[in-house]
């Protein structure tokens, strides 16, 4: 279980790089459209794709909507199977973070500083599901093992 885990913290970290990697190649793909004479408005949205990396927001906005927060969820979930310390703290600190992302996107196209803080969070939101992954590491839970058994207890007699 605790492989899986792993894998899904880091999966978020990779989804999340992915995430800034769609959105600048979107936001450089309408910038020169812009600069060839290009307008953005209403009727882009109808027909065919005024340029071709505004993929890069239907990446950005699928990935963000459903893969992360679904894989956020399934991590929380097995961080409860998950035998090592703080690995339900980290998740549910990951699953918190995704849940603000999410607010955050929405409401930035309404109150575009929202925006700025949704940069922000997306680099706090990869920190966090790297640390979570790298917690559950082999090392990391046997050394935690070892304290706890090797650790005084509270009357001062070792366990």
């Amino acid at each position: 279980m605790r492989i899986t885990y792993r894998i899904f913290a880091f999966a978020i970290c990779a989804l999340v790089a992915l995430q800034a990697a769609s959105h600048a190649w979107a936001s450089a793909g309408l910038g020169l459209y812009i600069a060839e004479g290009g307008v953005v408005d209403a009727s882009a949205q109808e027909g065919p794709p005024p340029f071709p990396e505004v993929m890069g927001f239907m990446i950005h906005g699928m990935n963000g909507m459903f893969v992360i927060p679904t894989l956020a969820i399934l991590l929380f979930i097995f961080s409860f199977f998950v035998k090592a310390p703080r690995a339900v703290a980290f998740a549910g600190g990951v699953l918190a973070l995704v849940a603000l992302q999410v607010t955050l996107g929405l409401f930035g196209h309404g109150i575009p500083f929202l925006g700025f803080l949704h940069g922000i969070n997306a680099l706090l939101l990869f920190t966090t599901a790297l640390l979570a992954g790298l917690n559950v590491s082999k090392r990391r839970v046997e050394a935690a093992a070892a304290e706890s058994v090797s650790a005084p207890t509270a009357a001062g007699v070792s366990a």
